[in-house]
């Protein structure tokens, strides 16, 4: 690597966030807290300089070189990269948000995205590869046609979009908390170099940076969390009483009595992560990276261990900001609790420490804006834009769309994430979209021969119309359906899990109604 590649751009960009800074001091009377502040250039920098020098190993103008790295990424750069874009801000956020908050029992996404990963790696990971896809949406373009898969591609932009603004909200939140920076700087600041860096090196650029900034997360994570318990008395006085606050809840199994009618509603959620992870082009773009079917499977198991590793000190932040005494420590209770994570990490820690958790939280951040971006930006390209206005697009013309379409949804991203609150809910509910409309798409796509254009829109019709009978609370959408109702107005009935298997039964009925008429596409061509 050549030195100088890197700290160019990385001293151009220090340069920027010091005036950056010093211009929020002096016009908006912000109170920074510059030794932190600092040293968040300094790490924003070298991410940065990586970027731009990954910009430099893009030899091929080809849509696979553009696209999944020339499928020549090794497997422990893949693996590192695929676990440091799934351990995001909302995954660390999250899980010590509703570790807090909500008990153990809810805190669900890290062992289910984890499982996801395993389902992805046994069953998903080698057909895919084998067959050389460029995209998660090839094999629907391949089996149901482009209109078909442009439809498909909505809950999967959707997808990417709300994960990348969960993710940058996470962000906003710690640093308000830590630095003293208001969240909308933090938010625009941070998007900014993520969206340069991504548009510059393409999945190299990712990929590289994801395993210094998966290093930074795991060792940042492991030096606070032991901190910050032993501030708040250790773990002998820690858990007996988060036991006592939450009950059978501080345990992550479900408990049917504890649980009462909200017991279905735990299983719905726990089968949207495990399968609603896999259907990503997020995931897939690493995947169809490897430089094996073989190095597929085994990228994603390891990822699977990487997303428990970095869990553990999230939920343990979780259980100490939920039980200490913070007027003891001069400062009352986090007044959300999304903010459980950065109030630890100021307050239970001294500056430094806290400094190097700040660095860990915009690692998990950084790490999975650039991939989420990329991802949606690559089948916005290749699958959309190409087949729709240019079908012999050249790689250089590709390339070149990609990169405009990081800055459009990288925009959009970004100000979702200005008008949003709970980093859980949004994160959540990404998973949500891609179980209940696309999970049922792929699985038809790759493992039922006789699944034809019209059973794959019949099924997705049938998902959409119960998902959303349903209602949302985060998107302001009302219950349509008569589905059974809680005393605070949530779905007690499993109507996600619903919704999901009831499309894949439609494909499964509706294709072979309709063989005569419209023939099944067989997924390797004759």
């Amino acid at each position: 690597m050549k030195v100088g590649k890197v700290l160019r751009p990385a001293g151009l960009l220090l340069l920027v966030m010091g005036t950056a800074g010093v211009g929020l001091y002096f016009f908006s009377g912000q109170a920074i807290q510059w030794p932190s502040y600092l040293a968040m250039s300094f790490f924003y920098a070298l991410v940065f300089g990586l970027g731009a020098y990954a910009a430099t190993k893009v030899h091929s103008a080809q849509a696979e070189g553009i696209l999944v790295a020339g499928r020549a990424i090794p497997l422990w750069m893949a693996a590192g990269t695929m676990g440091a874009t799934w351990v995001d801000g909302g995954y660390i956020n999250g899980t010590a948000e509703y570790a807090a908050s909500a008990g153990l029992m809810w805190v669900q996404a890290p062992w289910g995205y984890a499982l996801s990963l395993v389902v992805g790696g046994l069953f998903f990971a080698k057909p895919m590869r084998r067959r050389k896809f460029l995209t998660m949406l090839d094999p629907l373009a391949r089996r149901f046609g482009n209109r078909l898969t442009a439809v498909l591609f909505l809950p999967a932009l959707a997808g990417e979009v709300f994960w990348t603004a969960a993710i940058l909200t996470a962000l906003g939140t710690t640093f308000s908390a830590v630095i003293g920076l208001d969240m909308r700087s933090a938010i625009l600041l941070s998007a900014g170099i993520t969206l340069a860096y991504t548009a510059l090196g393409g999945l190299w650029a990712v990929a590289m940076t994801d395993v210094v900034q998966l290093g930074l997360l795991l060792v940042g994570l492991y030096i606070v969390a032991p901190i910050a318990l032993q501030t708040a008395g250790g773990w002998s006085e820690v858990w007996p009483a988060y036991v006592a606050k939450h009950g059978a809840g501080a345990s992550f199994l479900p408990d049917a009595d504890h649980l009462g009618a909200y017991y279905w509603t735990w299983w719905d959620g726990a089968l949207l992560l495990i399968f609603g992870g896999v259907p990503w082009q997020v995931y897939f773009q690493r995947v169809l990276s490897a430089k094996s079917p073989e190095s597929a499977r085994w990228l994603s198991l390891l990822a699977a261990g990487i997303c428990l590793l970095a869990a553990a000190p999230a939920v343990l932040i979780g259980i100490t900001g939920s039980v200490v005494d913070w007027q003891a420590h001069g400062v009352g209770a986090p007044a959300v609790p999304a903010a459980t994570l950065p109030w630890v990490i100021r307050y239970l820690t001294n500056p430094w420490v806290a400094t190097i958790g700040l660095g860990a939280v915009a690692a998990a951040v950084m790490s999975s804006v650039d991939s989420s971006i990329l991802s949606a930006s690559s089948m916005a390209g290749w699958n959309i834009y190409r087949p729709w206005r240019k079908p012999q697009i050249s790689g250089q013309e590709l390339n070149q769309v990609i990169r405009r379409m990081i800055w459009i949804i990288g925009i959009a991203a970004t100000l979702l994430a200005l008008n949003i609150r709970s980093v859980y809910q949004l994160w959540f509910l990404c998973s949500d979209f891609v179980y209940c409309l696309l999970f049922p798409a792929l699985v038809s796509a790759l493992f039922d021969p006789k699944a034809n254009t019209a059973g794959v829109l019949a099924g997705f019709l049938v998902a959409f119309i119960l998902r959303f009978g349903g209602g949302d609370a985060v998107l302001g959408i009302p219950v349509r359906l008569p589905y059974p109702l809680l005393e605070d107005g949530t779905v007690a009935f499993p109507f996600r899990t619903l919704a999901m298997g009831a499309g894949l039964v439609s494909i499964f009925i509706i294709s072979r109604l309709t063989q005569r008429w419209v023939p099944p596409v067989p997924l390797d061509p004759a």
